[in-house]
């Protein structure tokens, strides 16, 4: 046990209840304090632990004999009185166990947020140092963290990227812009595509072609919670320079335009 103001204040405090019960006994007769100490053998468990409720708890149960001496003199003690400091014990014993207890759980309750935060900044402060975005959304597909790569990507304002927003928000907010490298008569289908990758879990990796010319691959992953992590990695050096000119068809098929099964999945997400 730490000695400090924290320890030391239920002992004293219950001594000190003792000593002025005594005095006010010899003048006027005083109701037992027994429910007095061990609302103060709590407070010094809520306070410093376990020790100091226990230390307290001691001084009540000798204190109350001395009260009780006080009270009959020499004759010594009667049965009542006796079953009475019993009863003092007991109670409070349990109350500094109890309250002891559940002190110690609630502050490794405590340290552990605080290690969980802590490392949750960490990985925060981390995963912004990359030049991969990352997103990850809750089983509603909210953005519930957005990294710095992926505000920088697509022109997201900070206030808009902390507000928590729907993953569709975020793809209407790059259509908005001007994001994406598409005809604006394609957008909608890119984006009930996206939505619905997202909302199976695909992870199948996709090309996405932007306006200044990079070149993201974007990837979706299935979390165990039911959320999704979404990764967009720059590949520009690598689909620039090996884009196959005879291919153009077979890309633009892809686009598929006419798919309105997608748009009413777009709609829901809406």
């Amino acid at each position: 046990m730490r000695f400090g103001w924290r320890a030391i204040s239920g002992p004293v405090l219950t001594a000190a209840t003792l000593l002025l019960a005594m005095l006010f006994d010899r003048v006027v007769p005083t109701p037992s304090p027994a429910p007095l100490l061990v609302c103060l053998v709590a407070l010094a468990g809520a306070l410093s632990g376990l020790a100091s409720a226990m230390t307290s708890a001691a001084v009540a149960v000798i204190g109350a004999a001395l009260l009780f001496l006080n009270h009959h003199g020499v004759s010594g003690y009667g049965n009542a009185d006796l079953v009475r400091l019993g009863l003092l014990a007991i109670t409070v014993a349990g109350t500094a166990g109890i309250t002891g207890l559940m002190r110690a759980r609630m502050l490794g309750t405590f340290a552990a947020e605080r290690q969980s935060h802590a490392t949750a900044a960490r990985l925060s402060a981390a995963l912004d140092q990359i030049d991969i975005g990352v997103v990850l959304l809750d089983a509603e597909t909210r953005a519930e963290f957005i990294n710095r790569a992926f505000r920088e990507y697509f022109a997201v304002p900070d206030q808009i990227a902390d507000g928590k927003p729907p993953f569709i928000a975020l793809m209407y907010h790059g259509r908005d812009t001007g994001a994406f490298e598409l005809p604006e008569d394609e957008l909608g289908t890119f984006i009930a595509q996206r939505m619905e990758m997202v909302r199976i879990g695909d992870a199948t990796p996709i090309n996405i072609a932007l306006r200044n010319g990079e070149v993201l691959r974007f990837v979706c992953t299935a979390l165990p919670d039911g959320g999704r992590m979404l990764s967009y990695t720059p590949v520009t050096d690598l689909v620039r320079h090996t884009d196959a000119p005879a291919s153009a068809d077979y890309y633009r098929s892809l686009r598929d335009p006419a798919n309105r099964r997608l748009m009413s999945y777009l709609r829901v997400a809406e």
